[in-house]
């Protein structure tokens, strides 16, 4: 038995409409998860969440080892109870956050020690702890431990990393045994090397897992590069389990991911941007610090049905922000949340009707990519 499954619903070219049934609820695919790294997405209630339309989300493993710590998550009946969240939820595994310390951590064949980054203590992280620690969360989805490389990073670099990768992951399958509670997924590496990533995807396959991840993407590479990579990797994960493409989440990435057959997707970028007074519009992103808006008392986005929108105007958004209020972030967090989760329905709608790449040049359009 296996928590997690996947049925494929429509195919249009490669962009695939599926559905993903954990233990905590069905998620329609593609699907964009918002990131909640310390147990909540930041300034948004779970309620809202939910009627906004996310069905899943994503929480951070250094993060919640750190503070408060997985036994007290456990202690409180797992991360769902905790946050108060009843649908599923998707745990990394804690390596970007890791690796992204650089002089604050040594990389050995056992784990990862590092320093927090909260008080200077020291820790280790092995693929052992990793999964140890999200069986303590209870997420329905646990992501093997891995390496990301970065971007630019020599051949000499990505070949042994992903090799370890690799290695590491038959060590978190085999420390995992809750697999009817939580599914493990596998996440290919290999940098921007073709045969370093294909070299990545037929050993992870081989471990059978129930669905697959492409890491090490999104991190500075050109757009055009990205893509190239994708369109080798894809393929090579089978078509039945799902396929997670992480750290994406620009609506033209979006659109490049499903284009070639991707599922999931995640990203702090909605709220981060918001937090910075930027907004994701059905006519391209916009900037509510600009002077123009001040008497502007049309909603944010005229197409859009948001609570937001109809409620609040431009020039009471940009008052908000220009006065340090916290319902600035919020209110945008809020909006361009709920603007990814109506474009992912409006991408799953495209598939089923076989209009999607009709429908991915009208948004560009809009949108200002083209």
């Amino acid at each position: 038995m296996t928590a997690v499954t996947y049925q494929l619903l429509a195919k249009d070219g490669k962009a695939r409409r599926g559905c993903i049934t954990t233990p905590h609820g069905k998620i329609q695919t593609p699907v964009f998860m918002p990131v909640g790294t310390a147990a909540t997405v930041k300034g948004i209630k779970p309620e809202t969440l939910k009627d906004l339309g996310a069905e899943i989300l994503l929480s951070n493993t250094y993060h919640l080892y750190l503070r408060p710590g997985s036994d007290i998550v456990r202690e409180a009946g797992g991360l769902h109870h905790f946050m108060h969240w009843d649908g599923p939820i998707l745990t990394d595994s804690g390596g970007f956050q890791v690796f992204s310390l650089a002089g604050l951590r040594d990389i050995t064949e056992e784990g990862v020690r590092f320093a927090s980054h909260i008080d200077g203590s020291r820790h280790m992280l092995s693929p052992e702890k990793s999964i140890a620690v999200q069986n303590d969360l209870g997420s329905d989805i646990i992501m093997a431990f891995d390496e990301c490389a970065p971007y630019p990073a020599s051949r000499e670099y990505v070949a042994p990393s992903m090799e370890r990768t690799t290695r590491w992951l038959v060590r978190c399958k085999e420390a995992h045994q809750d697999t009817e509670r939580q599914s493990l997924f596998g996440i290919m590496q290999g940098g921007m090397y073709k045969d370093l990533r294909r070299k990545s995807a037929e050993a992870i396959t081989a471990l059978d897992l129930p669905g697959y991840a492409i890491g090490g993407l999104s991190v500075g590479e050109p757009r055009a590069l990205m893509c190239e990579i994708l369109d080798d990797c894809v393929e090579r994960l089978p078509e039945d389990r799902p396929r997670y493409l992480m750290g994406v989440g620009t609506p033209d990435y979006l659109f490049e991911g499903v284009e070639r057959g991707l599922d999931m997707f995640d990203c702090v970028e909605p709220t981060r941007i918001a937090r910075h007074g930027m907004a994701m519009t059905s006519h391209g992103r916009i900037n509510i610090k600009n002077k123009k808006f001040e008497r502007d008392f049309g909603p944010l986005d005229p197409d859009c049905s948001c609570y937001v929108c109809r409620n609040y105007s431009r020039a009471y958004l940009r008052h908000l922000y220009k006065s340090g209020e916290l319902l600035s972030a919020m209110l945008l967090s809020e909006h361009n949340l709920h603007f990814l989760v109506k474009t992912m329905e409006g991408i799953r709608r495209a598939i089923e009707e076989g209009r999607f790449q009709q429908h991915k040049e009208e948004f560009y359009r809009r949108y200002g990519y083209l």
